[in-house]
């Protein structure tokens, strides 16, 4: 439908301006007089408005600034105000301008007669289909403060790890850069220099130093390919992983890396079951939720192991006996599933699923740098060895040389 710039007048004949959407002229006129306002001009918006332009670029809001968004929605709403009203005090204590723009046009979209959610289905790029599902949620079942409370906590709840691996690994990150570079200044500026002096002999150079002076010449003569094919494969790499396949098999090579393959899926199986309990409490449909876990999970093999678990509930079956067949699911969690299946709080044990998988997450976050710290000495040990033969292997050949 079109938007249509409009322009009125409330009973204090305060004048007050927007856009609507809506069929025709007359549509808007009628919903602006059921609003309370007389109608001064009505103009249909040939242009596409400034936030549907950012919307189709593809920009996107930083998830802190969208969790504050959330967090700060539902205190207003437990306070009793107004939808309305708290967004426009939320609009104009946001820094971010292009939120501030998408919120300015959520406003004009709900005073044109949308929900929220309706409203908020519009941005795609910002809010995920958890979040439409659980907002749809609150507005028909009169609780939105409660489930956007629960929103806030899910996506603090996943902030919060996001953090927290992040700085257990910049002490592994630094000591691969720092082990590149030195690899990359040795073999530039070190190599050279040895070469010349196994030049002036005629002794077969080993194959480590063959490699090194193959790698110099590569940096140094064809480094403008190298560029160019790393940009290539990365381009590569990335249309291969969009598409069905390189993700299900990248996400499955994801889930066999040392130390950081079980830590995926436990984040995968904690996330799946957090927001399947919070989902059911919200009063969503069981196969709308496992509907939106399968697309949540951030895993395309716990994804599809989820739509597996769909596929039996539609034929009649629990959500038990599917989880224990793929695979995936510790005995524990399927053995708390069966139970809460059988009394009929399958809510609050999934919760309980999801806290004790938490734990272990923290457990291994924790101890995520004493884990890697072995992979780091022996990875660094080889490069170390590897590095010493290729300069110091020709010296003991020339050695043994002299000595004759």
């Amino acid at each position: 439908m079109p938007n249509y710039q409009y322009k009125s007048r409330d009973k204090f004949s305060k004048l007050a301006s927007g856009v609507m959407e809506a069929g025709d002229e007359n549509a808007v006129a009628q919903r602006l007089i059921q609003l309370g306002f007389t109608p001064v001009s009505i103009a249909e918006v040939k242009e596409a408005s400034r936030s549907a332009r950012l919307l189709g670029s593809g920009i996107r809001i930083k998830f802190a600034e969208l969790n504050m968004f959330t967090r700060q929605l539902a205190t207003l709403q437990k306070a009793g105000l107004p939808i309305l009203l708290s967004l426009s005090a939320l609009r104009e204590q946001t820094q971010n301008k292009i939120f501030r723009e998408v919120i300015s046009q959520i406003i004009r979209d709900i005073e044109s007669g949308l929900s929220l959610s309706g409203a908020l289905e519009k941005y795609p790029k910002i809010f995920n289909s958890l979040y439409l599902n659980m907002v749809a949620s609150g507005e028909a079942s009169g609780r939105l403060d409660e489930v956007l409370e629960r929103l806030a906590t899910l996506s603090e709840h996943d902030e919060t790890i996001r953090l927290r691996i992040k700085s257990s690994t910049r002490y592994p990150v630094i000591v691969v850069i720092a082990m590149i570079i030195g690899f990359v200044v040795l073999t530039v500026l070190v190599v050279p220099r040895y070469a010349k002096i196994y030049a002036q002999y005629t002794t077969a150079l080993p194959l480590p130093t063959q490699i090194l002076l193959g790698i110099n010449y590569a940096v140094t003569k064809l480094w403008w390919l190298l560029i160019i094919t790393g940009i290539v494969s990365h381009l590569f790499f990335k249309q291969y992983i969009n598409t069905k396949i390189g993700r299900f098999t990248w996400d499955s090579l994801k889930l066999k890396v040392p130390v950081f393959g079980p830590l995926v899926l436990k984040l995968s199986i904690s996330r799946f079951t957090r927001i399947t309990g919070t989902l059911m409490r919200s009063g969503i449909p069981i196969l709308k939720i496992l509907d939106i876990a399968s697309g949540s999970t951030g895993n395309e093999v716990v994804s599809k192991a989820i739509t597996n678990i769909k596929d039996n509930v539609m034929e009649g079956k629990g959500i038990a006996e599917p989880m224990k067949i793929s695979g995936l699911f510790p005995p524990i969690v399927t053995q708390m599933v069966s139970v809460g299946e059988e009394t009929g709080k399958l809510d609050d044990l999934l919760i309980h699923v999801s806290n004790y998988y938490d734990e272990q997450v923290d457990y291994t976050i924790n101890n995520l740098t004493s884990l890697i710290e072995p992979i780091l000495i022996f990875v660094l040990g080889l490069a170390v060895l590897f590095m010493a033969l290729g300069i110091f292997l020709p010296m003991w050949n020339l050695m043994s040389i002299f000595k004759k």
